[in-house]
């Protein structure tokens, strides 16, 4: 690695150089080298459509049945309220800490060590799933490239998933080390290639849905929220279906080295969360037709096929072309499992600025002017995440990606809420102020934190999920709410150690931006 020099440990007020120039941040973070269309793209990427769709289209079929398509309205409504939120804060205090700064702010540093703890979980736990699917769908284009059916079977080694993981997450941190000109390169031909095979395969559902066997006509009934049975299931629905609009959020992480990132950044967020929908609700809706909702077969309650659904579906409906999808996977996972090293590594950077984590995490390459130990910090944890869960678990997509639903609702939850109260004083100054910096935060926490709630009591049931259980509690249970008390536990150890941040002495309500407003 690159020699790395270490920023200031206490802030000192705003820095010299704004965010629309290419000057070097209080953090050691270059401005102005993303403009709206790279935010954006980067937003896409992290989200990945065809990673998250092929992930979670099965469970989330599994709890709202045909009315998938509006679980997936419902889970963007606190998507877009939060999203709001987010560019307000943004705009008021722009910082690569998100979460972490915003919360501090709000409530104060004990709350927002936390919320930074949830986001960096999050993306951990996001992180290692990439790389797992990365791994699956790398042997099955192999299979396919060579028409080497056992190729394919070769995921199923776990020693060998798991090393192969190792070194995808290894080429994804050697990227993201190298800097956001880097990523660019690799993203925009990535979210390109991966948007067309997904317009491929809708196309082509939609044109030969009535010749496949499981087919189903289209519905409005599949809107109707009325139809779903229990709130539990509209729950476990939206914590699924957060998971597929989790990683716009990247877009405000990036507001420091983002060409007018107090505006851009935030607006890139909210946009990236409507494309995104746009995919979804035309993917589901396809996919329904053309597989229908049965549990065999192509069925898309069959669990057989839940934690790859486009391996099952990519044949039958885009015959000879199948093998673009898997590729188009491959390429989602890996670019998304690239770009997502953006959050946790600028989030660990901050925390470590303002003196919440050890003084390393605050240090930047000098070649690069990025997070370098943060970065490979993340890619650590995340590569031995992948590992343990490989060994507890019996189906490790789907217990993650219900785990990372509660660490989603909880860190989103508490931004949104805390944009509420920093902002208590100027609510009634305007409509505008009103309706932005109160009611949508407002809602959209509240409504966060029922899912949160909820999931957490379902989840404790070992038949949650997977049905894998550790003495007793279900999987899911102890990941999302185990790794918040080892977050609480770890907090106590830094307040020992590092005990400035958390007496309010590096970063309060009336710390400046540190960055120039345009």
């Amino acid at each position: 690695m690159t020699e790395t020099i270490r920023t200031r440990t206490s802030p000192a007020g705003s820095g010299p150089h704004s965010p629309g120039t290419s000057g070097i941040s209080p953090k050691g973070l270059k401005g102005g080298q993303l403009g709206l269309l790279a935010v954006v793209v980067l937003g896409i990427s992290t989200i990945a459509p065809a990673y998250t769709l092929t992930s979670a289209l099965g469970p989330t079929v599994n709890e709202a049945g045909l009315q998938l398509p509006v679980i997936f309205l419902i889970g963007f409504i606190p998507m877009i309220l939060v999203s709001l939120a987010y560019r307000e804060l943004n705009a008021d205090s722009p910082d690569s800490g998100t979460t972490f700064t915003w919360v501090t702010k709000a409530f104060g540093p004990w709350v927002g060590w936390m919320g930074g703890w949830g986001l960096l979980a999050a993306n951990i736990i996001v992180l290692s799933n990439l790389a797992g699917v990365a791994v699956d769908f790398f042997y099955l284009f192999l299979s396919q490239l060579t028409g080497s059916p056992e190729l394919a079977e070769l995921s199923a080694n776990k020693a060998l998933n798991v090393l192969t993981c190792f070194v995808f997450v290894a080429l994804a941190v050697w990227v993201s080390y190298r800097g956001l000109h880097t990523t660019k390169l690799v993203q925009y031909s990535l979210v390109g290639f991966q948007l067309l095979v997904l317009g491929l395969f809708v196309g082509m559902a939609f044109a030969n849905w009535s010749s496949s066997e499981t087919a189903i006509p289209f519905s409005w009934e599949w809107f109707d929220v009325t139809r779903i049975e229990t709130f539990g299931q509209i729950a476990a629905g939206i914590s699924l279906s957060i998971f597929v609009y989790w990683g716009w959020d990247v877009c405000l992480t990036v507001n420091e080295e983002t060409s007018n990132g107090r505006k851009t950044s935030g607006l890139a967020g909210t946009l990236t969360a409507l494309i995104v929908l746009a995919i979804y609700l035309l993917v589901s809706i396809a996919t329904m037709m053309f597989a229908g909702v049965g549990d065999t077969g192509n069925g898309l309650n069959n669990t057989e096929i839940h934690e790859n659904i486009f391996t099952a579906l990519a044949s039958p409906i885009m015959g000879p072309f199948a093998i673009l999808m898997s590729l188009a996977v491959l390429s989602s996972s890996a670019a998304s499992l690239q770009s997502t090293f953006m959050s946790p590594s600028r989030s660990m950077l901050a925390m470590g600025f303002y003196g919440a984590l050890p003084a390393p995490f605050g240090r930047v390459s000098r070649k690069f002017a990025t997070p370098g130990f943060a970065t490979v910090a993340a890619g650590i944890m995340s590569a031995g995440f992948y590992a343990v869960m490989h060994v507890l678990s019996e189906n490790v997509l789907n217990d993650t990606i219900l785990a990372l639903g509660l660490m989603i609702c909880f860190y989103y939850g508490l931004t949104a809420l805390a944009c509420a109260w920093y902002f208590r004083h100027s609510v009634f100054d305007s409509l505008r102020h009103f309706v932005l910096r109160l009611v949508c935060p407002v809602l959209g926490g509240v409504g966060l934190f029922v899912v949160f709630l909820q999931t957490a009591v379902d989840s404790w049931a070992p038949e949650f999920g997977s049905g894998s259980e550790i003495f007793g509690v279900g999987l899911v249970f102890v990941l999302g709410v185990g790794i918040l008390a080892s977050g609480a536990a770890v907090m106590l150890i830094m307040a020992r150690v590092r005990p400035g941040f958390f007496r309010g002495e590096t970063l309060k309500r009336d710390t400046p931006a540190l960055v120039v407003p345009e």
